[in-house]
């Protein structure tokens, strides 16, 4: 992982909710072509990690247990989406919307997962770590179907 010891500050479209990161926290995004994030973003969900002790939230958050072992977060104003977290798997930190931060514009492409399942539209192109649904549930047991 390119993890970084650093300082970001984030927030939603109205504002009212912002986040800070200040710590351990990975710079390059992952992709999800899922249908439940799909459905959630509109066509592809976009993140990067941050450890639990490196964030901070201020603001009216509103979360949803999307799944027996994930939350997906928003604020409770504006609806702009926050985060997907882990919450039953053992994993921990935070995957992050990028778009809520303005660094955000130069980090790269880590990784995509369910590419099989990209819509055509978003099909993304480059060097990076790849995996189709099979792929990646076969190595993530929690994970039984993609909805």
């Amino acid at each position: 992982m390119s993890e970084i010891v650093g300082y970001q500050q984030g927030h939603c479209l109205c504002g009212e909710v912002t986040i800070r990161i200040n710590g351990r926290h990975d710079p390059r995004n992952g992709a999800c072509h899922c249908r439940m994030c799909q459905r959630w973003s509109g066509g592809l969900f976009l993140c990067f990690h941050a450890d639990d002790e490196a964030v901070t939230v201020d603001g009216p958050v509103k979360r949803f247990a999307s799944t027996a072992f994930a939350e997906r977060a928003f604020c409770a104003n504006c609806g702009s989406h926050l985060w997907m977290r882990d919450t039953g798997s053992g994993t921990s930190g935070y995957d992050l919307m990028p778009g809520l931060f303005e660094s955000a514009i130069d980090w790269p492409l880590r990784s995509e997962i369910y590419t099989d399942r990209a819509m055509a539209s978003i099909r993304l192109k480059g060097d990076h770590n790849r995996a189709t649904r099979a792929e990646y549930e076969a190595t993530n047991a929690h994970i039984k179907d993609d909805f």
